[in-house]
């Protein structure tokens, strides 16, 4: 008895797609891009977190967000703003251990990362009208998939680190003789604007502002905070990359200022 050898769209059980409806355009274009520059965004964050280096300007209170909060007796003097947790970390422990696993859980259950990395990494589906290599699908049923549903969590958390990067920011406004502002502070203060927006604008954000309300007009307070998040949500996209590309930004100023290879451009103090 002959063994069925189709895969993807193809395989038995399977939503046919008829040939007339497959899309003949370039869409491997996106997809690639999108692994390009997601795969560029890991490999500079696993250099930068894994280096423990160049990551505070004691003069101005710069902290990298990649370093934040630092509360390993690692940090050099000056950067651990909440104390020392844990003793000295061996080479390749990222110093914000305690908020990046939350920050990489958020992002990864986030729902437009799910669709860049579903096409761009996994191929499930590769695009719209586009024969995929698997056989079968079982959605978001089945470790690991499962845990997107843990997404409202991460956000909280998330929530919680934003303050401590607002708290870093305003830390950031110190200069030797007391109050301080230069390019630096722009570009921190910038990163962190950015970083709120795509927090606020998630999904699950806008569920919590007006979740199981039936009633806008009574609860108008309730109903302004949904539309915000909603405004910032019909941006998600552009917020995710922006975001991301404003804290590699703010890590390469910090780290160049830092280990002396630029020095910022002051403005007061």
């Amino acid at each position: 008895m002959a063994t069925d050898t189709r895969v993807g769209v193809d395989s038995p059980g399977r939503a046919p797609i008829s040939k007339p409806n497959l899309r003949t355009d370039n869409w491997r274009k996106s997809p690639i891009l999108t692994f390009i520059g997601l795969s560029a965004f890991v490999l500079y964050g696993l250099i930068r977190t894994a280096s423990q280096s160049a990551y505070y300007v004691p003069a101005y209170h710069y902290l990298s967000p990649f370093a934040s909060p630092c509360v390993s007796s690692t940090c050099v003097e000056g950067s651990s703003e909440f104390g020392h947790w844990f003793g000295a970390f061996p080479a390749m422990i990222p110093l914000a251990i305690v908020t990046l696993p939350f920050l990489l859980g958020f992002r990864l259950t986030c729902y437009y990362y799910r669709k860049a990395y579903y096409r761009a990494f996994w191929q499930s589906p590769v695009a719209c009208a586009v024969p995929e290599p698997r056989g079968k699908y079982t959605g978001e049923t089945r470790f690991p998939l499962i845990i997107q549903n843990a997404h409202r969590y991460f956000w909280m958390v998330a929530v919680l680190i934003s303050l401590v990067n607002t708290w870093d920011a305003i830390k950031a406004f110190h200069s030797p003789t007391g109050f301080g502002f230069g390019l630096g502070n722009i570009i921190i203060t910038a990163n962190v604007i950015l970083l709120w927006s795509y927090t606020m604008g998630c999904h699950s954000c806008r569920h919590i502002t007006l979740g199981r309300i039936n009633h806008f007009s009574k609860h108008p307070v309730r109903y302004w905070l949904y539309e915000r998040a909603s405004w910032l949500n019909g941006r998600h996209m552009q917020l995710a990359w922006t975001t991301l590309a404003t804290l590699v930004l703010t890590d390469a100023y910090i780290a160049l200022v830092s280990s002396g290879t630029i020095s910022d451009l002051r403005f007061i103090g």
